[in-house]
């Protein structure tokens, strides 16, 4: 069995490293903490599932060598943090934007689970650096000697994806909860919009700027 190929000790390890990780302020916990302060815990609890979707995406790309494709090529690692970093300055033109009424509009009649779940694929895939991390960190925990390395991989991937769902779907209700008391006022909606924007302009110029 493919449980069996790591032993408990290891896990656990691997599980609370992976526990404190998702808890260390950054782009996708960040992310949903917005989402869910701006449109409620369901949307922020859908923007996680996306989120974990696309470390799925990632796990399958270490497990199966795909990631080296970003770690060797320089073209292929510009190319996929400019849509990432153009997909969240898109994000933060709409929040800029949007006025009290669009967003109490917004957070009655709701987006479509649909579109919050790409939302949290697409800001996670487009992280190339997701890959890259996968493929220092999840090594360490594997031995060739225990099996195939792939397969270990996909369950240690797993195991980080159990975390992350854990801290971000935490992280979504507080955020929910707060958002909720706070969209009472339009002005303070506005307000949490515009944060929203800066928030994204942030994410979008750190993930441009960052380097292999």
């Amino acid at each position: 069995m493919i449980l069996s190929m790591i032993p408990i000790d290891t896990l656990a390890a691997f599980f609370m490293a992976s526990i404190l990780l998702a808890l260390a302020p950054g782009p996708d916990n960040i992310f949903v903490l917005t989402q869910s302060a701006l449109r409620g815990k369901s949307a922020g609890l859908l923007v996680t599932l996306g989120l974990c979707t696309g470390l799925l995406v990632h796990t399958t790309a270490v497990a199966f060598g795909v990631a080296v494709i970003f770690q060797a090529s320089a073209v292929a690692f510009t190319a996929l943090k400019l849509f990432g970093a153009a997909y969240l300055l898109y994000l933060a033109w709409h929040a800029f934007r949007a006025s009290s009424q669009d967003i109490s509009a917004d957070r009655t009649n709701g987006m479509s689970a649909g579109r919050l779940y790409r939302r949290g694929i697409i800001m996670n895939v487009t992280n190339p650096k997701v890959s890259i991390f996968f493929m220092a960190f999840l090594p360490q925990f594997a031995d060739p000697a225990r099996g195939p390395l792939s397969l270990q991989m996909l369950l240690l991937g797993g195991v980080f994806i159990v975390s992350t769902i854990l801290i971000f779907g935490g992280i979504a209700l507080m955020a929910g909860f707060i958002g909720q008391w706070l969209s009472r006022s339009p002005k303070t909606q506005v307000v949490m919009n515009r944060v929203a924007g800066l928030v994204f302009v942030g994410l979008a110029v750190k993930l441009a700027t960052v380097k292999r």
